[in-house]
């Protein structure tokens, strides 16, 4: 736009020049440079108003790129915060998917332990019921009697061993340790040879042998 004022500033030159040259009056003359004055002043009145509306032009194209700027920040703000959301939902689902796993680990863990305990109970209580139907047998033919007591002890209690108190007790206690063996203690009077009597029921699982030498091991003690 300024160049177009510019070349008709020039045209007006070449316009007032050629005026110029075909005249030889100072009046003529005059008027002329008259008409140049009010030519240039007009020009350099029209080439300010472009110039500063130029100039307006310039700050706004400035401006809009301050604000595209702007815009193209606060955009990427966003996108990086959404990709860090992403991220985070990321992790929690992976965190999610590794405690879903765990929590199956342990479901399967308990019901292996609870399958294990199920069957060492049934087992222990077959035990049992053999136990109390050899403590019946026992009773009738050797004077043997099962209580259970505290800690979920069996208690065997012998009587007809001493023939001068036939009703004196001969005592001791067993039960089923973590390993679901036999646990003999508290043998009243305390044999010395319990021990060895353990590790033998323990191998050979015959309890009615265990018994028969618990009793001849009390009647030795009466009679030494």
């Amino acid at each position: 736009m300024v160049e177009d004022e510019l070349a008709l500033f020039d045209k007006s030159l070449n316009e007032f020049w050629n005026k110029f040259k075909s005249t030889d009056t100072s009046f003529q003359m005059a008027g002329l440079r008259d008409t140049y004055k009010d030519s240039l002043k007009a020009f350099a009145e029209k080439l300010s108003v472009k110039l500063k509306e130029e100039d307006r032009m310039v700050e706004m194209f400035l401006e809009y790129q301050n604000q595209i700027s702007r815009q193209n920040k606060l955009i990427q703000e966003k996108k990086d915060n959404l990709l860090k959301l992403i991220a985070e939902v990321k992790d929690k689902k992976q965190e999610l998917q590794v405690l879903t796993a765990n929590i199956q680990d342990l479901k399967e863990e308990y019901s292996r332990k609870k399958e294990t305990i199920s069957t060492a109970n049934k087992a222990n209580a077959e035990r049992l019921k053999r136990l109390q139907k050899s403590a019946d047998l026992y009773k009738d033919r050797l004077g043997l009697e099962i209580r259970k007591i505290y800690g979920e002890k069996l208690q065997f209690i012998f009587t007809n061993i001493d023939p001068k108190n036939p009703e004196s007790p001969f005592m001791f206690s067993l039960h089923l340790n973590e390993a679901r063996d036999y646990e003999v203690s508290d043998s009243a009077p305390h044999l010395e040879c319990l021990a060895e009597f353990q590790e033998n029921v323990r191998k050979t699982n015959n309890f009615s042998a265990f018994l028969a030498n618990v009793r001849k091991a009390f009647t030795a003690t009466v009679y030494n």
